[in-house]
């Protein structure tokens, strides 16, 4: 269908191709490998730092499957080798970029305006393309990629529609009465169903649709009060549904809608706070504001286990890394810089030590005349081979809880000095990365722990960080800074980061 007179797509040159699948590159086999008595790297090859803008946490730095790497400066697209750290491309648009996403091939990359109710698209073989979507005076607060890469799902003020944009044939498809939630829209991994959240008549409602010509294929409405979120599993076979923090309700849906069980840990409390599931599709673990996690299983949707977060630990079998400053060597004295030297200080140097039991963890009393309180589990993780299951408990904000899921019991906690940001596991690897809001970045795997600073001129403060689908480099995020670091494995353990100056 032909859009509406406020809407318009425009693209120049020839259509894109249809999708292509591209698989990422085999990472190297690479480990942390005998961490614990590893020393600090020191082998730093290049390190790229690079204003960015945009609020910290909407990934104004994304990595592609085809060692890419894009960032943004107000109105200005740099598209670069993620190896070499060379400039491929550079795009100027029509005003600040808002949010940038790479499309599932890496071909194309989406730039939303989101003040001028722009969209705007590059391609990365045929430079000269390019296409520009205006939602006109319908608004736009969001804007994805569909899984083919090849259509983008924008959606407008106030919610009040999702418009399906088509590269190829320029058609535009509308879906009404998309709800306002922390995770309203959700693909299947194959990219053949999208579940939609909707609200209409006071009540809560899940659209699926076939992805290949966008037509319902099911709708039904849920037993909520006020749906928080949705998410498939990994096999794209069930459906997670989740209430909001006052109702504590976590409901399983088939593909054809059927509601497979429902589950409910308690009452007149507040409720979920964390949803994930495990990469096998075998668990589901809900976080909640009691500070403990919930695993589900996949056979009979019961609970199985759960884990608190007790502010002491005393089981020897539990692995304690508090992080610790590096002591300077005997006989280093240290005098102030000169005047004449540029630049702040930087952050001392920081080590992990093994705690001895029982280790009483820094709690923290959240504000009870406040709304959001700081309690309970906001963040959890599965490990990709899913043998680790990394939590945060908001209570305890400067620990990282890591579980085996083999066992179901705890198997490490990381206390930090700082309150932890951010975490997030290797795409290929049981390999954690951490990160404080300082100027060093952590890194977990089965083997141990290790703390490393980020080189450079000043103070880096790591707000958020992000792997590279091969798992061999990782992109770091300040406020409005990012670097990239390069782990080179080999007989050793190495890591490398590269710098460059400002470019403005």
């Amino acid at each position: 269908t032909s859009p509406r007179c406020s809407s318009s797509l425009a693209c120049s040159a020839s259509s894109p191709r249809t999708a292509s699948t591209c698989s990422p590159q085999e990472p190297t086999q690479s480990c942390l490998g005998r961490i614990r008595d590893a020393p600090a790297p020191q082998d730093f090859r290049g390190f790229h730092q690079e204003p960015v803008s945009g609020p910290v946490g909407r990934h104004q730095c994304v990595l592609s499957v085809l060692s890419a790497q894009a960032s943004c400066v107000q109105y200005r697209l740099v598209v670069r080798d993620a190896n070499t750290l060379q400039i491929l491309q550079l795009y100027t648009c029509l005003d600040q970029i808002q949010h940038l996403e790479w499309s599932a091939d890496s071909l194309f990359i989406l730039c939303a305006l989101y003040k001028r109710g722009l969209v705007q698209v590059w391609s990365l073989e045929q430079p000269e393309w390019h296409c520009k979507i205006d939602e006109g005076s319908a608004g736009l607060v969001a804007s994805c990629w569909s899984p083919d890469g090849r259509h983008i799902l924008n959606t407008t003020e106030f919610h009040l529609r999702i418009t399906v944009w088509s590269l190829c044939t320029k058609s535009v498809s509308y879906i009404k009465y998309p709800k306002a939630c922390q995770q309203g829209i959700t693909f299947t991994r194959d990219g053949r169903y999208l579940a939609l959240a909707e609200r209409r008549d006071c009540r809560d409602y899940v659209s699926i649709f076939v992805c290949s010509d966008w037509q319902l294929l099911r709708h039904f409405d849920t037993d909520t009060q006020d749906l928080a979120g949705i998410e498939w599993a990994p096999n794209g076979c069930v459906l997670a549904v989740w209430d909001s923090c006052l109702e504590y309700k976590v409901l399983l849906y088939s593909l054809d809608g059927r509601l497979l069980s429902a589950f409910c840990a308690y009452e007149w409390s507040l409720g979920i706070k964390s949803v994930a599931w495990s990469p096998s599709s075998q668990f589901l673990a809900i976080g909640s504001y009691d500070g403990k996690v919930r695993i589900l299983n996949h056979v009979t949707w019961k609970m199985i286990t759960e884990f608190g977060h007790p502010a002491t630990v005393n089981n020897t079998k539990i692995v304690v890394y508090k992080e610790a400053e590096k002591s300077p060597p005997l006989g280093h004295l240290a005098f102030p810089p000169p005047r004449a030297a540029t630049g702040p200080l930087t952050s001392s140097e920081s080590k992990y030590e093994i705690a001895s039991m029982p280790v009483s963890l820094q709690t923290l009393k959240p504000a009870a005349d406040r709304a959001n309180p700081r309690i309970g589990v906001g963040a959890l993780a599965f490990s990709p081979d899913n043998y680790f299951l990394a939590t945060r408990n908001d209570s305890v904000p400067n620990a990282v809880w890591i579980w085996d899921i083999r066992k179901l019991r705890l198997l490490a906690v990381l206390e930090q000095l700082c309150t932890v940001r951010a975490f997030q596991w290797g795409p290929q690897q049981p390999r954690l990365a951490i990160c404080t809001g300082g100027s060093k970045v952590y890194l977990w795997s089965p083997a141990g722990c290790v703390s490393v600073q980020v080189p450079g001129e000043g103070d880096f403060q790591v707000l958020s960080l992000c792997w590279h689908p091969s798992g061999d480099s990782l992109a770091l995020l300040s406020k409005d800074h990012f670097c990239l670091c390069f782990l080179e494995m080999e007989k050793g353990v190495r890591m490398a980061f590269g710098q460059r100056g400002d470019c403005t």
